[in-house]
Formats: structure tokens, sequence, C-alpha cells
């Protein structure tokens, strides 16, 4: 059995309350990175169950709860170096599928401890300036537009 590389085509679910409280979570791998849910699409799935599965995945909550949309806007960009291995040889640029999960309030979030040591809620400014990734801070920003 070959090595399984990861499709460079992924989703990034912005989560974010009513009253525009954004969720971050800090990667596992690289301890003061902060981002929003994000994941590759796996085999055949769509863009949308991606979405569900990464969030149940990385934060505990059902997405059928609450108000999950597709923004309509991809991002691609260059794969940081440090993450290439994990696709195949030659693939240097991810898609990146925006989409965003809005909540009626600030809920307990269950992070998995493989990808992420801890989350925390922060206002839409504060948010976008503590994501380490230019993309995911331009999504949150949308939020205020």
């Amino acid at each position: 059995m070959g090595r399984s590389y990861k499709q460079p085509v992924s989703v990034l679910v912005v989560i974010y309350t009513l009253d525009l409280q954004v969720l971050l979570l800090e990667r596992a791998d690289q301890p003061g990175l902060w981002q929003s849910v994000t994941g590759s699409r796996d085999g055949e799935e769509t863009l949308l169950q991606t979405a569900v599965r990464e969030v149940a995945e990385e934060t505990g909550l059902e997405t059928q709860c609450f108000q999950l949309s597709d923004w309509g806007y991809q991002n691609t960009f260059s794969i940081y170096p440090q993450w290439r291995h994990r696709y195949a040889p030659g693939i240097t640029e991810n898609t990146e599928h925006v989409f965003g999960l809005m909540l009626p309030k600030i809920l307990p979030i269950i992070v998995s401890p493989r990808e992420h040591l801890g989350y925390t809620w922060l206002s839409v400014e504060a948010a976008a300036e503590k994501c380490f990734s230019p993309s995911n801070a331009e999504a949150i920003r949308r939020l205020i537009r």
C-alpha cells in the first residue's frame, strides 16, 4: 500500500457567534499558531461534507444544529514548507474553500488533542490579528464588512 497524501483541496470554517465572537484553535504541531477550523478533503466527499466532518473532529460541534454556509469563494496559496511532506511530491499549492458556522452564543468546545492545544473566543479584529494565516485573517474580517 502506497503512502496516502493529503489532497491539495481544503476547507476553512470560520466559527462565530451572533454577537461576533470568533473561535480560534491553537495548533498542536505548531504551538503559538492560531487558526479557524481547517482540513483537507478526504476521498470523494463534497466540500460541505469536509466542513461538517472537520468541525465535528476539531470542536465537537454538530453543524446541523447551527447555520453552516458556503461563503462562495476560495483562496489558493503556497503550502507552508513545514507541511509540504503531507502532499504528493511536486504539490506546492492548496485551494481552500471558505465556510462560516454561526452559533447563537459561545458554546463549549472539545478540541482534538492530536490537532489542537486549546481554544479561545475573540472579537473579530483580535481574532484576525491572532491568526497566523493571512487568508484566515481575511475571512474573519469579512464578518464585519
